[in-house]
């Protein structure tokens, strides 16, 4: 009886922390070099691994999503798990979609307040996507969704 009591409350200290966070269905997102530097939260907002929210996506009626920065600037598309600038040139994607290993992903820490969403442009045509990696490194291609903001405050 003891140890089943004992072995019961080791398995409840254990499984604590999971009930305390959850189960996190969010998406990574890596750059052109496999670093972890953003998430896609449940509710389609993208953070960044310090747990600010930079922008979010919009459903695109030619399959994938737009990318919005809060700012209402419309910064480019992901499909099939790559994330693509304007022109076409992708700037991050999804575990699954690099063919070299990605490095580890680090402790998410609470996520911050979602800004107001301004109005959204209108998106551009979208270009023909081709495999040369944007010239911008990810973490700058989604804080291109704040950046207004910031400038405002």
């Amino acid at each position: 009886m003891r140890k089943t009591t004992f072995f019961v409350g080791v398995v409840i200290l254990l499984l604590w922390p999971l009930c305390l966070f959850g189960f996190s269905d969010d998406i990574s997102l890596f750059d052109s070099k496999g670093k972890p530097v953003a998430y896609i939260a449940e509710d389609l907002t993208i953070y960044l691994w310090s747990g600010k929210p930079v922008c979010y996506l919009q459903k695109d009626t030619a399959g994938g999503f737009h990318i919005y920065g809060f700012n209402g600037k419309h910064l480019g598309w992901l499909v099939e798990g790559i994330a693509r600038d304007n022109r076409g040139h992708p700037v991050g994607g999804v575990k699954q979609v690099f063919s070299t290993p990605t490095e580890y992903e680090p402790f998410k820490p609470f996520k911050q307040f979602k800004p107001f969403k301004a109005f959204t442009q209108f998106p551009p045509f979208r270009p023909f996507f081709d495999n040369k990696w944007a010239e911008i490194p990810l973490k700058f291609f989604l804080l291109r969704g704040i950046a207004d903001q910031d400038e405002k405050e």
